[in-house]
């Protein structure tokens, strides 16, 4: 437990200047797997550790401190509007005399990381009354969509869940040669048809297949695409018609996935894949090769979408449930209690 400044919200839902109080972010550790700050150590030696030596004691609480703040949060790619709200709101405490000194400020910055991406906190759960829960994921080439489809399918087996996949990705041989191979490795069967073949027949074979021998969860990959394509786009949106002839529900998860070394630009990915297919989850990977870890921030502020999964290595495990909490203290030094 530690004390971190916390911004008071007022009855109208705004946000004063502060105080201060006690929070705990917990770091969670699972047996024979890397701590998480082991794992986004880049990400963390770009802002953690760098903020920790602006903030060190002795420091002048300034214009100047604020500005070096700015910089070093749009350097982590926390973003422009992330960023302005929290040097605005450290600035609020400093002439509220709530912040007196620089020691005060990393528990400030964790403070405002933290309510920024804390909503975002939304475990995917499988609704097992439906039958499959249809998984369709989507993103442009190279995010690592088939991993992640490959480590899902894996997780959820283990959970003691009857697992499909439909390899929709008609278009790159390798990668329904990559799906077949999670599929075999898992021994979790995959529909999939010649490299060409129509992405939506793919899946609604898939689906039909699923509800007749009553499996519980159905992931879906589909063929990457610049989220520019209009025209592949209109695809995403065909195979949604398609599988709703035979579930108007489905698909139920629209999971988006994101490579987090692209930076700002996973923003404009997420906008566009939103408008042409609702996004309902993202999952961010590739978090421990890059030191841009801060997009996750800048998700959370632009977009009102649940972040479901963090990858942060190549194992089924490193495919880790995003938790706000846990994400900040791998991010972030914990000051010691004053």
């Amino acid at each position: 437990m530690f004390r971190i400044f916390r911004k008071k919200r007022d009855k109208t839902g705004g946000t004063q200047a502060g105080q201060v109080s006690d929070v705990q972010l917990r770091p969670v550790e699972i047996a024979g797997i890397d701590p998480l700050e082991r794992r986004l150590g880049k990400t963390r030696t770009s802002l953690g550790d760098t903020l920790s030596k602006l903030f060190s004691p002795g420091v002048m609480l300034d214009e100047d401190l604020l500005e070096e703040l700015e910089t070093t949060l749009l350097m982590a790619d926390v973003g422009v509007s992330a960023t302005l709200e929290i040097t605005d709101a450290l600035g609020k405490g400093i002439k509220a005399g709530v912040i007196t000194e620089a020691s005060q400020l990393l528990p400030a910055v964790q403070a405002e990381l933290y309510e920024l991406i804390e909503p975002s906190e939304q475990l995917l759960q499988i609704d097992t009354s439906s039958k499959p829960f249809v998984i369709l994921v989507v993103g442009i080439n190279g995010a690592g969509k088939t991993t992640t489809i490959g480590k899902l399918a894996q997780r959820y087996k283990e959970e003691g869940l009857k697992v499909m996949l439909a390899a929709g990705d008609t278009f790159r041989a390798a990668a329904v040669e990559q799906l077949q191979s999670w599929g075999e490795r898992n021994q979790i069967p995959v529909v999939a048809q010649a490299t060409g073949a129509d992405s939506a027949s793919v899946i609604f074979d898939a689906l039909e297949s699923a509800r007749a021998r009553g499996v519980d969860v159905l992931i879906a990959d589909t063929a990457g695409r610049l989220h520019t394509q209009s025209n592949l786009m209109e695809e995403l949106r065909k195979i949604h018609r398609v599988m709703g002839k035979l579930d108007s529900h489905a698909p139920h998860e629209v999971m988006l996935v994101l490579d987090a070394g692209t930076g700002q630009n996973a923003i404009a990915q997420a906008k566009q894949f939103n408008e042409s297919v609702k996004v309902t989850g993202i999952t961010l990977t590739k978090l421990d090769g890059t030191a841009r870890g801060g997009v996750l921030f800048a998700l959370a502020k632009e977009l009102d979408i649940p972040i479901r999964f963090i990858g942060v290595g190549e194992s089924a495990v490193d495919l880790r449930p995003f938790d706000a909490g846990t994400f900040i203290n791998a991010i972030l030094p914990i000051p010691e209690n004053p």
